[in-house]
């Protein structure tokens, strides 16, 4: 990813300006080049799509890129001279109903476009758009050192876009079982899962998914997969599964997520912003398990 030092958890941009060659000047241009890449037609009826705030002919001055579009992740995109915050996740999906300070109404999705408009930062997002790709479908099966073999869920626009990935172990792996999978995403991700099933069960299929599962254990029985590594699952949902001999490994939702921030990253390089214009806000620091901290 852009950027070695980090402040307050965002990498510092490099002095620069934007290529002219580039033909990225603008944030409009900006949101119509990652358009193209992961188009609004892909995303979810419900969803948001592109720029949600900002002025699109604005002179784009750097981009910084989170999962999540916070206050926090607001003020240090400010701090770090850029003016686009491109995150996965959108600031709402229903209109705020009002707009004020954080300090006024803490918990609400109006407090963020409140800060985003008053320090000129606009908010970007491709959330379901991203989801369905194919650089999104290649992230957790190569992240675990597994095989793609295809798309779990296929979305309607076809081409090859859809929901989950149905992996296979790698024959240096064999035999695969869920405590080596396990092991491996804690390696892997810093943390440890969730795990759901008998740790010596051999696995022949996997599928991934990042975020919530959401119906994706009955499917997986359905289909006579062995394992699903997700985001987050329901606990009834698991509980079921895994005595109906369903394996499930469950990362977290923002650590599933938490990658997808490379792909946004790579994205914006390909489309034309100069790689010292690209910053990172890491959010992986935003909860830990009390043995991390312990001394």
């Amino acid at each position: 990813m852009a950027g070695e030092n980090t402040t307050k958890g965002l990498a510092a941009l490099r002095s620069g300006t934007l290529s002219r060659r580039a033909g990225i000047t603008t944030i409009g241009a900006l949101e119509q080049a990652l358009l193209r890449r992961f188009p609004a037609a892909t995303a979810e009826g419900w969803d948001r799509t592109g720029l949600l705030a900002g002025d699109p002919a604005e002179p784009l001055r750097g981009v910084a890129v989170a999962l999540d579009p916070t206050v926090r992740a607001v003020r240090a995109a400010e701090e770090a001279g850029a003016n686009v915050l491109l995150t996965h996740h959108p600031a709402f999906l229903e209109a705020p109903g009002s707009f004020r300070p954080a300090t006024v109404v803490p918990f609400a999705d109006g407090a963020v476009v409140y800060e985003a408009v008053k320090r000129g930062v606009a908010l970007m997002n491709f959330h379901t758009a991203l989801d369905v790709s194919k650089e999104a479908q290649r992230v957790l099966p190569e992240k675990l050192g597994l095989q793609f073999k295809g798309v779990f869920e296929r979305a309607e626009e076809g081409r090859g876009l859809g929901y989950g990935q149905v992996c296979a172990p790698k024959s240096s792996d064999a035999p695969f079982s869920l405590k080596h999978l396990a092991a491996r995403c804690t390696s892997v991700f810093g943390r440890p899962p969730r795990v759901w099933g008998d740790f010596d069960r051999v696995l022949g299929t996997v599928v991934t998914t990042t975020g919530s599962a959401g119906d994706m254990p009955a499917h997986c029985l359905e289909a006579g997969y062995d394992c699903l590594v997700c985001g987050e699952v329901k606990y009834h949902a698991a509980l079921a599964a895994a005595d109906a001999g369903l394996c499930i490994v469950d990362l977290g939702h923002d650590t599933s997520e938490l990658p997808l921030c490379e792909v946004l990253v790579q994205a914006c390089a390909a489309v034309g912003v100069p790689e010292g214009l690209i910053t990172v806000f890491e959010q992986n620091g935003n909860w830990s398990h009390p043995e991390a901290v312990r001394r």
